[in-house]
């Protein structure tokens, strides 16, 4: 799990990309980034979330992001990265199965 504070901009962009392609590239079937203690999101950063669910999906993952923010959700949805990032409200919520898994 990662989770980011503050504002996800071009600096905090260059700051945690590396961060992220770490995480992003074990063998972990589910990385869940926590946005609930975001205060802003830019171009920046929702390019940040689409490289790490890129790099997840690529290798049979999920994405999963923790999400309540009235305006990052706004984002989200004005992009149309709602969809393929489902964002859900809690960290509990984040954590059952993902959209499109099929449970056994």
């Amino acid at each position: 799990m990662i989770e980011l504070h503050g504002e996800i901009d071009l600096v905090a962009y260059q700051r945690t990309v590396a961060l992220m392609d770490a995480v992003t590239t074990g063998p972990e079937p589910v990385v869940v980034i926590d946005l609930s203690r975001i205060t802003f999101i830019d171009c920046s950063g929702l390019s940040l979330l689409m490289r790490a669910h890129r790099r997840v999906t690529a290798r049979g993952g999920h994405l999963r992001i923790v999400c309540s923010h009235r305006l990052t959700l706004r984002m989200l949805r004005v992009t149309k990265l709602s969809a393929t990032l489902s964002p859900a409200p809690t960290l509990s919520a984040a954590l059952l199965d993902p959209p499109g898994h099929e449970a056994s």
